[in-house]
């Protein structure tokens, strides 16, 4: 976890997205970088139609204030943290930081850059931002290939002192646990959490226990009924109850269309978790 990406713009969700990303950094030594997407304004205009070219020179400008403020407020947050501005390509043992700024939809960057770091840190928000943040979700799991670490809307105290494994037996939630090692074996307590009918064929969580003690990571495991919630919100409410303060799941077991038609574990633990979630593919 030794780089760190975080879309970035001016609101609560990102800031929160940053204060936990530093947290990580911390702990690990990682490099953060803010990265704020802005797109130039695209005309498109009728024949014979003029747009006056101030209007396009104040749409610009405005483009360029938003990624200002971004910068301002991501500034405050690094100076109050005491964290460095160092380039990414600098070794070092400790946390640093640098910002990023580049032109086009946010989507689409983070889907790209983002193969370069070893974690992508988000902020998930209830309210409309300026930034389609589920759409920037999606691109990172499905094109960049790297683990996503989704936040609530207000930073933890902590993150990866008690991690639980939301364990469903997919091929998704076990890569998942796989790039979360550093997390996993550097936790105090480690919780194998599965719901009753929510598991596809597969190694149980006792199986995943036993795999973990040989590795070094005392392990429980834990099953619970999901009663009238649904399998997702069972997740994380099973996961606050044991006090967890990170969740690890696979995300999409069933297909991503699957889900938008008919909801599923990920989908509901992307709109309400009141924990961060270590989500990957």
């Amino acid at each position: 976890m030794r780089t760190i990406l975080v879309p970035f713009c001016d609101d609560d969700r990102a800031e929160a997205a940053l204060r936990t990303a530093l947290l990580v950094a911390q702990r690990y030594g990682s490099h953060v970088e803010g990265l704020h997407a802005w797109r130039t304004p695209q005309i498109i205009a009728g024949e014979g139609v003029v747009f006056p070219s101030e209007s396009l020179a104040r749409l610009t400008d405005e483009s360029k204030q938003f990624a200002a403020s971004a910068h301002q407020r991501f500034d405050r947050v690094i100076k109050a943290a005491e964290i460095p501005y160092r380039d990414i390509g600098t070794a070092s043992d400790s946390a640093s930081c640098s910002w990023r700024e580049g032109e086009g939809v946010e989507s689409e960057i983070v889907g790209d850059y983002g193969r370069l770091f070893n974690l992508i840190v988000m902020g998930r928000s209830e309210s409309g931002t300026s930034v389609d943040w589920k759409a920037t979700l999606e691109a990172g799991l499905f094109e960049s290939g790297r683990p996503i670490l989704l936040t609530p809307s207000t930073a933890p105290e902590n993150v990866g002192k008690h991690v639980v494994i939301a364990w469903n037996g997919a091929t998704e939630t076990a890569r998942t646990l796989a790039v979360a090692m550093p997390f996993v074996r550097d936790a105090e307590r480690v919780t194998v959490l599965t719901i009753e009918g929510g598991f596809v064929p597969g190694p149980s969580a006792e199986d995943v226990a036993r795999h973990l003690t040989r590795n070094g990571v005392e392990t429980t495991t834990m099953t619970a009924a999901p009663g009238r919630r649904s399998i997702g919100e069972a997740m994380v409410d099973e996961a606050v109850k044991a006090g967890g303060d990170v969740l690890l799941k696979g995300a999409f077991t069933n297909s991503r269309l699957r889900q938008m038609i008919f909801g599923g574990a990920t989908r509901d633990i992307i709109a309400g978790s009141s924990l961060p979630v270590l989500l990957a593919r």
